[in-house]
């Protein structure tokens, strides 16, 4: 049997374990959380490195990406240089693969017309994949990376935009303490409404989960949530709150969807390549092979 452990800077009220069968393979996936304890993640990854097959990078991500180019995320060099003998992949391989193919499949399938949609994305960096294919469809963006990330209120509406500013800001946003741009630990529990005229105004919620959910007004009025990482607890939270469809770009795993540096760190782990000889076509190529579909809950239909 084969493990994954996915080692977050998140709560520990997440975490997670089960068995399953992964492309003929049996594994045990263990989430754990660190509640944002830094010394506890990296002695974590200490302990596991070399007991375990995979490493995911959970509640961090090791690179943000605009338009092509990486800008690595000095805090979270820190933890990946723990994992000297088990490779430790943060999704990024993945996401804009598995990311775009998702909105590309809601659009193909049937399962939502997104033309003409509104889609507020919290941060587009952070899924710039995702950001390209909703624009590719025919979506009306509005992208907040600016007004949730960095605080200034200044809603960008185009990638070109995002692309311009964001490369003038990348390299300073990329030094700056990973928790002052991204809830960690408990600050994940903590949701403080903020800007809630774009979350009114939008048919589409998407990115990641953890963004959406820090500043998610009290009511809103059957708006769409397209993420990755969600558990039943959150599928609650989120029908309370008006939500009305839940979409997936992980598909159910054990009663909950996975983020997907736990997907990466699976297919690493049946790959068994070091990961500077694992290609994007490597991942392509597996995800066809798998037929990943989103996940589709419909929230009305979800016992209170």
């Amino acid at each position: 049997m084969k493990r994954v452990v996915s080692v977050s800077l998140g709560s520990s009220k997440r975490d997670h374990a089960f068995e399953t069968d992964f492309m003929g393979q049996t594994f045990r996936i263990e989430r754990i959380g660190t509640d944002g304890d830094w010394d506890k993640a990296i002695n974590l990854i200490r302990e596991l490195d070399g007991k375990v097959d995979a490493f995911g990078m959970g509640g961090i991500d090791l690179y943000i990406y605009l338009a092509g180019k990486p800008y690595m995320i000095k805090d979270a060099q820190r933890l990946a240089a723990q994992a000297r003998k088990t490779p430790m992949v943060d999704g990024s391989g993945l996401k804009n693969t598995l990311e775009r193919k998702c909105i590309m499949d809601i659009q193909k399938d049937g399962i939502m017309d997104l033309r003409g949609k509104k889609v507020l994305m919290v941060c587009a960096v952070d899924r710039f994949g995702m950001a390209e294919a909703f624009e590719e469809v025919g979506a009306r963006l509005t992208l907040g990376d600016f007004i949730y990330t960095v605080g200034i209120p200044l809603p960008l509406h185009s990638l070109n935009t995002l692309k311009i500013a964001g490369r003038i800001a990348a390299p300073f946003v990329v030094r700056m303490p990973f928790d002052k741009i991204y809830p960690t630990g408990k600050q994940q529990e903590v949701i403080i409404p903020k800007h809630s005229q774009y979350y009114y105004e939008a048919d589409i919620l998407a990115g990641d989960f953890n963004y959406i959910r820090r500043y998610l007004p009290d009511k809103l009025n059957g708006q769409t949530i397209i993420t990755n990482t969600t558990t039943s607890d959150d599928m609650k939270l989120l029908k309370q709150r008006g939500i009305k469809r839940v979409i997936t770009t992980t598909p159910d795993m054990g009663g909950r969807s996975f983020g997907t540096n736990v997907i990466e760190a699976l297919m690493v782990a049946i790959m068994q390549r070091p990961l500077n000889q694992i290609a994007p076509q490597d991942y392509y190529d597996m995800l066809q092979e798998l037929n990943m579909k989103p996940g589709v809950v419909d929230l009305e239909r979800l016992n209170a």
